[in-house]
């Protein structure tokens, strides 16, 4: 860090130059990512159902409607009037959008199942060709065809239901951006007293928005890339490239303040502030590569977006952060509202920290044990909770989409995708009328199955199709599918498939494999953290208050989502949590309080290599970090907050799962909890098996230096 603050120093233009072209050149690749992204790749392609669905779609055809559409006659005309109308449109589509001729009331040997009970309204099922992007990007031609003048026309379907999800996610994404960005310049501008230093990890921010978009774009190209990976990008790029400019910029003010020259403060930036940038994007980093190990599409793609983005944030604030302060120098307090402002607002802050890190010092026992019995009363309810995935409740209540999904499970259920069972001798040979018979007779006895149907019989298998009493992908559907795999027939195999059985398999891959990810998590953030600190105990110690942090946040969120609590105040649909978006969480959330447990940490072992008793070094620490890691968890709330602005209950939960491991993280954990243990753990927390000395600094204080007066 040393050789490259004096290439920095030596070549400041150059590098700001090199810097800002590279994000630019990246984000050129973003052209057209909004068409490249996908609302599909939640299922296991390597599961039961996957490989059930995959059959039937190469034998048969896809089961899985695209397009549903609902025509209600209007008063005083019936079906039969409005059937010419209907088939007129339906015959508008081009045939080379679909995968079969349309299914509907009015032209379907299943007409009695497509038609409602009182006879007012009918379905027309629609099947798309193609791929599953390929069937969600034809929808809205497929929609504009489908809808019928003077005719009520409702829709849904899985590629309605992925287009709508799609659309509402890009547009909170452009309306969480023009809300965070400049909230968190007016925070910035109160944090470092002036505009001109507020300004700097903005601008970065926002080139790290832009290349990140651009390194998806270039993924997309290759792989499969979830259209949440943008929301991602953005709250991950934003919010680090402010976080990591914060810790720079403000290590940067606090050298000058102290008389260093620009260089030199340059120098000692780099080295400290720098260094735990660089070892936290890389915490971070391995945190997202353990979503790799999922075989759903979605996860990996996240996975990726996360990565490009934390690389880009990092990679920024060590090259064109601080190029522009060697240009800058002393000017970086320009426009403040007084010279001294940074300095008056720091020493009020450590002044403040000083008396809480005072109180936790004289009983840190009392206050591990409150704080420690806090968190795990927050993290309670966590052991009732239910795992699902992105269904039609991700849209909010009243949106036509969901609630035509909730109307088809009650008067059209024929027209689900239900369950599809594939009936196979025990031998491979093909059942007999018989076995048939009675295998329609057990799976329609099944609690949650209306009514049992063969489709067909090819290739020595007889293809079964369950109409469900629940719509596809909820809770009661998932059960049914459960019943559906453990019913026993004699002589017979039975292999479920579906949309229900999708979201099953899906939800069981991400509990199997999530013990995986875990490990690779915590193998990464102990190996990483032993290298920074040269400790066996403090990345012990990091590991335990990550996963503490862990629990409490889905603790409150199971409390809110899965068991209803203040659902209504914040608007979200009641229901097991989203297992996708739970592995988000638990990546965003593990690598964000290793982020601020080493810029706490690097701090404190400072202290402690230049001579500080352990008591000492955790005041030092606590009080030279506080302002920074409460400001940057509060610029972090701000941006991810933007999110739960969004309707859909991924997205509010997402942005609210942040917000609150935000605030149980940067004020109970780092701020009580962690001196606390530091100071409970004594010479215990410096043993180490290895001789040489922490790499977290190369310049030593004094011990004077080291102590912060409190008063």
């Amino acid at each position: 860090m040393t050789a490259w603050a004096r290439v920095v120093v030596a070549r400041p233009k150059t590098v700001l130059a090199v810097a800002v072209l590279f994000a630019l050149a990246c984000g050129l690749f973003a052209t057209g990512l909004a068409q490249k992204v996908s609302a599909a790749g939640y299922t296991d392609p390597g599961s039961e159902s996957g490989a059930v669905d995959q059959w039937v779609h190469d034998q048969l055809g896809s089961q899985n409607p695209d397009v549903i559409a609902i025509y209600t006659a209007p008063e005083g005309r019936s079906l039969a009037d409005i059937g010419p109308q209907v088939l007129a449109a339906v015959g508008k589509i081009d045939p080379a959008l679909l995968d079969r001729p349309v299914e509907s009331y009015w032209h379907s040997a299943r007409s009695q199942y497509l038609r409602s009970a009182d006879g007012r309204s009918a379905v027309a099922v629609v099947f798309a060709a193609g791929d599953d992007n390929r069937r969600i990007a034809v929808y809205p031609e497929l929609a504009r065809d489908l809808r019928v003048p003077g005719v009520e026309t409702r829709l849904t379907g899985y590629s309605a239901l992925a287009q709508e999800i799609s659309e509402q996610s890009r547009h909170d994404l452009v309306v969480a951006e023009s809300i965070s960005i400049p909230l968190t310049a007016v925070v910035l501008v109160l944090v470092f007293g002036g505009v001109v230093a507020a300004s700097l990890p903005v601008l970065v921010g926002s080139l790290a928005v832009v290349g990140a978009l651009g390194a998806v774009g270039v993924i997309a190209r290759f792989t499969e890339v979830s259209v949440f990976a943008m929301n991602v990008v953005s709250l991950l790029g934003l919010g680090l490239a402010i976080d990591y400019g914060l810790f720079v910029v403000g290590r940067f003010r606090e050298e000058l303040a102290a008389g260093q020259s620009t260089a030199a403060a340059i120098s000692r930036a780099l080295d400290t502030a720098g260094r735990t940038v660089l070892f936290s994007a890389l915490l971070l980093m391995c945190a997202f590569a353990g979503t790799f190990v999922f075989p759903q599409p979605v996860l990996r793609s996240l996975g990726f977006g996360a990565i490009a983005a934390v690389g880009l944030a990092a990679l920024l604030s060590m090259t064109a952060l601080p190029a522009a302060l060697t240009l800058l120098g002393p000017r970086i307090g320009k426009w403040s509202w007084r010279a001294d402002a940074f300095e008056r607002s720091e020493a009020r802050a450590q002044r403040f920290w000083g008396r809480v890190v005072t109180a936790v010092m004289r009983r840190p026992g009392a206050v591990a044990i409150a704080v420690g019995a806090l968190l795990l009363v927050l993290a309670a309810p966590l052991t009732g909770v239910r795992l699902g995935d992105i269904d039609h409740t991700a849209l909010p209540v009243g949106n036509e989409i969901r609630s035509t999904v909730d109307e088809l499970a009650v008067r059209f259920p024929a027209a689900n995708s239900g369950a599809t069972i594939l009936v196979r001798e025990s031998d491979g040979s093909a059942p007999t009328s018989a076995a048939i018979t009675g295998a329609l007779r057990e799976l329609g006895a099944v609690h949650g199955v209306k009514q049992a149907l063969q489709l067909d019989t090819r290739d020595n298998t007889a293809v079964i199709h369950a109409v469900l009493t629940a719509p596809d992908r909820s809770p009661a559907a998932q059960d049914t599918v459960r019943d559906l795999r453990e019913l026993r027939i004699d002589g017979l195999t039975l292999e479920v498939g579906g949309q229900s059985a999708a979201t099953a398999d899906s939800v069981t891959a991400v509990l199997h494999n999530l013990p995986l990810m875990l490990s690779v998590m915590v193998l990464a953030t102990l190996l990483m953290l032993g290298a920074a600190f040269r400790s066996v105990v403090l990345p012990l110690k990091a590991v335990f208050m990550a996963f503490l942090s862990l629990a409490a946040t889905f603790g409150v969120l199971t409390w809110i989502f899965d068991r209803g609590h203040l659902a209504s105040v914040v608007s979200v649909s009641v229901g097991p949590i989203s297992a996708s978006m739970m592995v988000l969480i638990i990546a965003v959330v593990f690598g964000l309080s290793t982020d601020y447990e080493v810029f706490l940490l690097s701090r404190m072992v400072e202290a402690h290599e230049a001579g500080a008793d352990t008591e000492e070094s955790v005041r030092t620490g606590t009080v030279r970090t506080a302002r920074v890691i409460t400001a940057a968890a509060a610029l972090l709330v701000l941006i991810t907050g933007a999110f739960t602005l969004s309707p859909l209950t991924p997205m509010r939960f997402l942005g609210l799962g942040m917000v609150i491991a935000l605030i149980i993280d940067a004020t109970l954990v780092r701020m009580l909890l962690v001196p606390a243990l530091v100071k409970l753990m004594g010479p215990a927390n410096w043993w180490t098996p290895f001789r040489s000395r922490a790499i977290v600094t190369t310049v030593r204080e004094t011990p004077a230096e080291a102590k912060v007066p409190i008063e």
